[in-house]
């Protein structure tokens, strides 16, 4: 029992999010009293989606499925062609594999590498460009980030709809983008990194060639499960977990269990707050035509996920309130739960150095904010 404890107190130390879930879960279960149309408000489907992208994406990273992409760095000689490139391959995969896991691929190896050819001094930088890359390149689908999904699944908004509301802001990130890599190297844009070899070690293990053809059909499947909203994911949930079972049942305990924890939690939380008529009322009158300065204020102090759950009840416009929430995780790293495990990838690497990541991630990502916070708002203003 003893060690239960232990286990369960370093738990919570270090899952702050999950912490700060389980409490206010319980504090609203005060306020409004648990019953069955509570448990009927929780949104189960998103939680099953969210489930099955986690386990089948954890089979990604264990199968390697971007080891081709990452051994053509070897064809790259220049600071910042390898920035451009690892910076955009976060990019673009965030909108398929989510901003989270898209950091957990890319940002050990550029540690790796850099490290590898002497650089390191462009880490920091790098890894906040690979951070702002995660959260911007994410937002174009709705399943590029577990918020964007939630209200992808609410709102009953088509893919095409989305991704037309969302491609204006990815556009101008991708150029923007372009423009701060090239301030960092504007001393020297032909800057030199030399790398022996990549080390194959850290991204080629031993792949098994069948388990990484049953993931990317199983990818295929969740996605198509959640473009067409198939009244059927139940059985989409059973066929995913079946086939892990029988195929890779490891991954299913790698899964990640405490975002999945987290969620519910807030589920919960939203649910008694939306169920309570006073604080029902406040909200519904304050957020309202407010969602963009909302969204993104209240998720510098629980984060844009649980943000998203709990304003999306009272809001009235789904673009300012993606928008809101798509660009929180840029004011500071509360504000995106990919900020934080940015945080703890460089802080394995680099012990009691968390203050000067925080230092350069700040200062980086809130320049990011600053240009696109009013063309964003004006945006809005006009097809509002």
């Amino acid at each position: 029992m003893r060690k239960f404890l232990t286990w369960l107190k370093n738990l919570f130390k270090k899952e702050v999010m999950l912490s700060a879930s389980l409490l206010v879960a319980a504090a609203s279960l005060f306020i409004t009293p648990p019953s069955t149309e509570l448990l009927h408000d929780i949104n189960w489907r998103t939680l099953a989606t969210l489930f099955m992208l986690l386990s089948v994406l954890e089979g990604f990273k264990s199968e390697n499925i971007f080891a081709p992409l990452i051994k053509r760095t070897k064809n790259l000689s220049t600071m910042k062609n390898l920035t451009i490139f690892f910076v955009f391959c976060v990019f673009f995969s965030s909108m398929f594999v989510t901003n989270d896991v898209s950091l957990i691929i890319f940002v050990p190896l550029t540690i790796i590498l850099f490290r590898e050819g002497g650089k390191e001094k462009y880490i920091l930088p790098v890894l906040t460009f690979e951070n702002i890359a995660a959260i911007r390149g994410s937002l174009l689908m709705p399943f590029g980030s577990p918020q964007n999904l939630f209200l992808y699944a609410k709102s009953g908004i088509s893919t095409p709809d989305f991704i037309k509301m969302m491609l204006p802001l990815w556009i101008f990130s991708a150029f923007l983008l372009l423009i701060f890599i090239s301030l960092l190297y504007k001393k020297d844009s032909k800057e030199k990194i030399e790398i022996k070899e990549v080390p194959q070690n850290d991204i080629d293990r031993s792949l098994n060639h069948k388990r990484r053809i049953m993931y990317q059909v199983l990818f295929v499947i969740v996605v198509a499960s959640i473009v067409t909203r198939t009244q059927y994911y139940p059985l989409v949930l059973a066929l995913v977990f079946v086939t892990l079972l029988i195929g890779d049942r490891k991954i299913l305990i790698k899964t990640d269990y405490v975002l999945l924890l987290t969620f519910l939690c807030f589920f919960t939380f939203s649910s008694s707050i939306c169920r309570h008529p006073a604080i029902s009322q406040f909200l519904k009158e304050s957020v309202a035509g407010h969602e963009y300065i909302w969204s993104i204020l209240l998720s510098q102090v629980i984060s844009n996920v649980p943000a998203s759950i709990v304003l999306y009840p009272f809001s009235t416009d789904l673009r300012a309130l993606l928008y809101g929430l798509d660009s929180a995780g840029l004011c500071s790293l509360i504000g995106s739960l990919a900020s934080v495990i940015n945080l703890r990838l460089y802080s394995r690497e680099y012990p009691g150095k968390s203050i000067a990541f925080i230092k350069t991630f700040t200062w980086i990502s809130l320049a990011f904010f600053a240009v696109v916070v009013l063309p964003q708002l004006w945006l809005i203003k006009i097809t509002g």
